[in-house]
């Protein structure tokens, strides 16, 4: 689980385009560090489902990623309920999957 606190040490670079999207080796990688996400099968997007016991914990999660999000300047897509919430990390600029995705699901993995 080291390597999941490598990520979380980790600031994401700011991603206009113009760099390639990851290997499907790198992902597999990355992916080993993380707990609970996957990666659909185009390898373009990280994916995990969080329950919560009530709508009141929920939003406090979502508020954290936003923060996490704002801090990072890399923003997930996310479905929220009443007690669920969808987080789906993907670098839109190059259409794949960058080391930002990783770095910002591990963050979001340090909530607990």
């Amino acid at each position: 689980m080291s390597s999941t606190c490598d990520l979380q040490s980790k600031h994401c670079v700011p991603c206009e385009g113009g760099v390639p999207t990851l290997t499907a080796d790198r992902v597999k990688t990355l992916l080993s560090q993380l707990k609970d996400w996957e990666v659909n099968a185009e390898k373009t997007k990280i994916t995990r489902r969080f329950t919560f016991k009530g709508f009141y914990k929920t939003m406090a999660f979502v508020n954290a990623i936003a923060w996490i999000a704002n801090q990072e300047n890399h923003h997930p897509d996310m479905e929220v309920g009443y007690n669920y919430c969808v987080v789906h990390f993907t670098t839109h600029a190059i259409n794949g999957l960058s080391e930002n995705d990783f770095i910002c699901a591990a963050k979001i993995d340090g909530l607990g």
